[in-house]
């Protein structure tokens, strides 16, 4: 279940983009691990929302998994079609995830811009396919190094971000993900300072497009080489709500310890 955001509190999100890894059988072996290492004192799922994004043929067993033993885990897609059925041979349906008891989705994550050709148009339509079937979108937007050095930093993320909300009405449930493309997989994250800069760019987006409520709730993810040694320094920033973990989400000891970011430094 998504937990309720609220203007005045926007509840933490650490999110695990798992990619092209783990089949069935491990993904039920690592959310076991993963839920058995984050069952002590030192994390409440009422300060951290934690999820993860498997591969598609992973969700039925999360699901039940998480259904069986009552797993605070929110759990989603790694990605969504624009369409509700047909001849679409490959396509996952929203409709089929939300099936699935699917919370989130992500949409636009910057792989599949460049290895697939998706356009903001593109985008723009598979957010509005996640919102029609009760799915959150996590939709990420994010410069190149060719981009940040053309452009500047923010120009690129704030019109995908612009692009993708067209025709969202500004009671959506949206989570938002920066990830500076230059970064992920790098090693090489954003500062916290590079990081904050852009996240209060797209709030400032979110305001003028969504309004006031929306943009005070919505929460904005920072993407990009997130690790434990790091994450503290990006959840002290004020537009900083989270995180979109790839790798590193891939390693139950660094994933917890990245979940248990205010136990490293007061936060």
């Amino acid at each position: 279940m998504v937990n309720t955001q609220s203007p005045v509190g926007r509840l933490p999100l650490i999110a695990g983009n798992w990619k092209l890894n783990l089949d069935h059988l491990q993904a039920i072996a690592f959310v076991q691990k993963l839920a058995w290492s984050l069952k002590d004192a030192s994390h409440s799922y009422s300060d951290v929302e934690v999820a993860i994004f498997p591969p598609f043929t992973d969700l039925r067993s999360v699901q039940t998994l998480v259904s069986a033993d009552k797993l605070e885990l929110a759990y989603g897609a790694q990605d969504v079609s624009a369409h509700d059925s047909g001849a679409y041979t490959g396509e996952i349906s929203g409709a089929f995830l939300a099936k699935l008891d699917c919370a989130y989705v992500i949409i636009g994550h910057s792989e599949r811009r460049t290895l697939h050709n998706e356009t903001d148009e593109v985008v723009a339509t598979k957010v509005s396919a996640a919102l029609k079937h009760g799915l959150v979108p996590v939709l990420c937007v994010g410069e190149t190094a060719e981009d940040l050095e053309k452009f500047g930093p923010s120009a690129v993320p704030v019109a995908q971000l612009k692009a993708a909300l067209a025709g969202v009405p500004a009671t959506a449930n949206i989570v938002v993900a920066y990830e500076p493309v230059w970064a992920i997989g790098s090693g090489k994250a954003a500062t916290p300072e590079q990081a904050e800069a852009v996240c209060a760019a797209l709030r400032a987006e979110l305001n003028t497009t969504l309004g006031a409520d929306a943009a005070a709730a919505t929460r904005i993810l920072y993407g990009g080489s997130v690790k434990a040694a790091n994450i503290a320094s990006f959840m002290r920033e004020p537009n900083v709500d989270g995180a979109l973990v790839g790798g590193a989400s891939l390693d139950l000891d660094e994933f917890s310890a990245i979940v248990r970011y205010k136990k490293h430094v007061g936060v």
